[in-house]
């Protein structure tokens, strides 16, 4: 589902002048928070793997945004990635563990390498980025984590056995963290989104013999039947990043069409 016309124009600034790192921010899911978050006031630094993409979205949000290439399966990437916040802001409000991958195999079918892998940028992704903001968020009193989970972690899902145990991982570092952290105005929470309508999903289907039936049985997994839309994802990143969700610690929003309420 498109953003309607004009969207920064009815948008509220509940961002105004925060200071957002957004990982995987060059496609999908991190582009439309990207997005969402400029358009309600962020500084944002636009992280992703593929410095290219990068660089075109932030050419699209404009100044203040910049780009960054990170790999976030590399602490030394992930920390320079923070130091970067650092140097151009002087400090970290904000932090999207969005960045993630996966394959399609069941348990017995997943080799090591794309186990490791899987888990390397999705669940130690995440922990790196979680490492180290937390020290940042901590020393400028406070500020939100919003890490990228899945249904995935709450339902399984056929094909995907380390796609769900990394971001069954994402639900319970989130939960950890939540509790260490909440006395230090520090809040952590994370999103279960369904199926969205990405490029990733694109590179799926093509991989099927009926592209558009694949497609199409997606769709079908959600009760609305449609795919839920990146923005519908960033309109509930822009909430938990907000003054909007102060008492919203641990929690894990389902954004599925009703996939889980089956």
């Amino acid at each position: 589902m498109p953003e309607p016309a004009g969207a920064e124009d009815w948008m509220p600034r509940r961002l105004a002048a925060r200071r957002a790192v957004i990982t995987g921010a060059g496609a999908g899911i991190g582009r439309a928070i990207a997005r969402r978050f400029a358009a309600e006031g962020a500084r944002v630094l636009v992280a992703d793997i593929d410095s290219g993409e990068a660089e075109s979205v932030a050419r699209e949000l404009g100044p203040p945004a910049l780009a960054h290439a990170v790999d976030v399966s590399r602490e030394e990437s992930v920390a320079a990635m923070i130091g970067r916040a650092v140097d151009e802001w002087q400090g970290l409000d904000v932090l999207v563990n969005n960045a993630g991958i996966g394959i399609a195999a069941n348990t017995p079918d997943t080799g090591i390498e794309d186990w490791r892998r899987v888990l390397d940028v999705c669940l130690t992704g995440t922990f790196f980025g979680m490492k180290h903001a937390i020290p940042l968020l901590r020393a400028g009193g406070g500020g939100a984590i919003i890490n990228m989970s899945s249904v995935a972690a709450i339902v399984g899902v056929a094909d995907r056995a380390a796609y769900c145990a990394a971001k069954g991982g994402i639900l319970a570092l989130t939960r950890a963290a939540a509790v260490d952290h909440a006395g230090e105005g520090i809040r952590v929470n994370c999103i279960a989104p369904g199926t969205v309508d990405t490029p990733w999903i694109e590179r799926i289907t093509r991989g099927y013999d009926d592209p558009a039936a694949a497609r199409a049985a997606m769709e079908a997994r959600q009760p609305h039947g449609r795919l839920v839309s990146p923005e519908e994802i960033a309109a509930m990143a822009a909430y938990l990043a907000s003054d909007e969700a102060a008492s919203v610690i641990g929690a894990a929003m389902v954004v599925d069409g009703g996939m889980t309420a089956r």
